[in-house]
């Protein structure tokens, strides 16, 4: 069986090593006296986080200030085999919190520029589970998974992934946000998967709440408000010799729209809209390396890009694109650094837009672009400084730049 952490995003099981693409090994609390290492062999692993982050506006947005916030994750997974249980069945729990203040509103855009200072929920500092989810392994490569889960590891990216503490801070690199509208961040699901080669989601597909459940079991919700289908495809390229990837994915929702509601993964302010009966949404993503260092397949840098369209009667954002170079550091020594540069492009919905501008003002389409340098400090510390230039869809907002400093201590 695969002995690996399994981890659960939008519709999509993906089997990764404990070890992550910019994230150190050791963690800062070490084995605890050897307990660390006794409980894996026992089918208990831990991995827990904190994110720090100090950034602010410089110039233009709607304030210019700085502030301190955090994130702490904390994911426990348990082979539940080695505990005596069926064989290939897996249990991840993820708890996590936010504290301290953010600037995602001082900007002006409708994209949060640090994500993961405002999840799970905005302005809520309690520990709140997220996931706690059971997969079944059926083969090596085919299984199903059950119960709450969120949906940020979904649209699975190389370059332009990592939660938001690993890779860039704006959710426009993180996922696509066209998919925001229709997969609520934490909520109850299930689905099936078929994993690749390299062990991660070849195909997957699920069905889930259609409401977020981030604060609740959602048991008591469970669709009421009708549910989502979601799906991806991701397969391995091998363009000019060198590995990739090239997914597609949609989602379709039969939820009621009545307004645009509260969702800390955007902002937008909560108004009525007219109402519509479902959403649906498309999108596709692309890696590829263009350098390969020492012959490891996943190690190097290349190109990422991001596209995708949604129903412009439910979603403000009705289609969006994202383009950049990342990977590891090219510099001599810095093997475990990680860097990148993106740009994006969101166009408002000009069904949904008449009625923000009632409120906001004149709009038009958002823009921005990001720069990060991921540096490996100790091997339980990465510093990540970050600079952003964000061109709101506010017509009557200035161009916000936005600059900041991430620590991440793996626990």
């Amino acid at each position: 069986m695969i002995a690996v952490l399994t981890i659960l995003g939008l519709g999509c099981a993906t089997a990764v090593s404990q070890t992550l693409p910019g994230y150190p090994e050791s963690p800062l609390t070490g084995d605890w006296w050897g307990n660390r290492t006794y409980l894996a062999d026992n089918g208990i692993t831990f991995e827990g986080d904190v994110a720090h982050f100090y950034n602010g506006v410089a110039s233009g947005g709607l304030d210019q200030r700085f502030a301190y916030g955090g994130h702490g994750d904390y994911v426990t997974t348990a082979d539940m085999h080695k505990l005596g249980g069926p064989q290939g069945l897996f249990l991840k729990v993820r708890a996590e919190h936010r504290f301290g203040e953010t600037i995602n509103e001082d900007t002006g855009a409708f994209l949060p520029a640090t994500l993961l200072s405002d999840i799970p929920r905005r302005g809520n500092e309690d520990l709140l589970l997220t996931n706690v989810l059971f997969t079944q392994m059926f083969s090596e490569t085919q299984g199903v998974f059950f119960g709450k889960l969120d949906t940020l590891d979904g649209d699975l990216n190389a370059f332009a992934h990592g939660r938001g503490k690993r890779q860039f801070s704006n959710v426009a690199f993180i996922a696509t946000p066209i998919g925001l509208r229709t997969i609520p961040y934490s909520t109850l699901g299930c689905g099936f998967f078929v994993l690749g080669e390299e062990g991660t989601p070849l195909w997957t597909v699920s069905v889930l709440n259609a409401t977020d459940t981030v604060t609740s079991s959602g048991f008591d919700e469970l669709f009421n408000d009708g549910a989502v289908i979601s799906s991806e495809l991701r397969l391995p390229t091998n363009f000019f010799e060198m590995p990739g990837h090239q997914l597609v994915g949609g989602t379709w929702s039969s939820r009621n729209y009545v307004s645009l509601g509260q969702d800390p993964r955007v902002i937008f302010p909560d108004i009525p809209i007219e109402r519509q009966s479902d959403s649906w949404s498309l999108f596709w993503n692309c890696d590829q390396y263009l350098v390969t260092y020492g012959g490891q397949p996943n190690r190097g840098w290349g190109l990422f890009a991001r596209a995708g369209v949604a129903d412009e009667q439910t979603n403000p954002i009705d289609w969006f694109w994202s383009a950049g170079i990342g990977g590891d550091s090219p510099l001599r020594g810095r093997t475990a650094d990680t860097f990148g540069v993106g740009y994006f492009y969101s166009h408002t919905s000009d069904q949904i837009g008449p009625i923000l501008e009632t409120v906001l003002g004149p709009l038009s389409a958002g823009q921005g672009v990001e720069l990060y340098y991921n540096a490996a400090v100790r091997k339980w510390l990465n510093v990540t400084p970050d600079l952003q230039v964000l061109l709101p869809a506010r017509d009557n907002v200035e161009t916000a730049v936005v600059v900041g400093i991430r620590a991440v201590m793996r626990l």
